[in-house]
């Protein structure tokens, strides 16, 4: 069963990339979608970047030079605090949200055409009963060993 549930993540994932890679985004990867969130509407720092997704400072950091060189994130000063660097997504990276929106509310209307909507809702409460909690870990890329 795990594997299968595995399978299921990797269907939609698989899917969505290929599909933003041909909407303008052929750089991402499934790990900077968990960035992303991480970095949120308002933007964060390296140091709370890192926390969020259970790695370190500099792993944060790395990963958003990265992302800043594909032109998805900036980094700017904070306006309470001039000290602090702040990551924010740019136009370019709320596209890329954007996008990939519509496309799992596209992968979920496939799914719901395959099951039936009934037979899918089902699915999604069952997963909710045996996988209680926040269904969103950012963490989940230093879970996988990756960073």
């Amino acid at each position: 069963m795990p594997l299968r549930l595995l399978l299921g993540f990797r269907v939609i994932i698989d899917e969505l990339h290929e599909r933003i890679a041909r909407e303008g985004h052929p750089d991402l990867r499934p790990m900077h979608g968990f960035v992303f969130q991480a970095i949120g509407p308002d933007g964060t720092t390296a140091v709370e970047l890192g926390r969020r997704l259970g790695v370190s400072k500099q792993a944060a950091g790395k990963t958003v030079e990265h992302l800043e060189r594909l032109g998805y994130v900036e980094r700017g000063s904070d306006p309470a605090d001039a000290r602090r660097k702040v990551v924010r997504l740019t136009p370019h990276g709320v596209d890329c949200l954007v996008r990939s929106a519509r496309i799992f509310d596209e992968l979920r209307a496939q799914w719901s055409a395959a099951l039936g909507e009934d037979r899918l809702r089902a699915l999604e409460s069952d997963l909710r009963t045996l996988a209680p909690g926040d269904p969103f870990r950012l963490d989940t890329p230093r879970w996988f060993g990756t960073q």
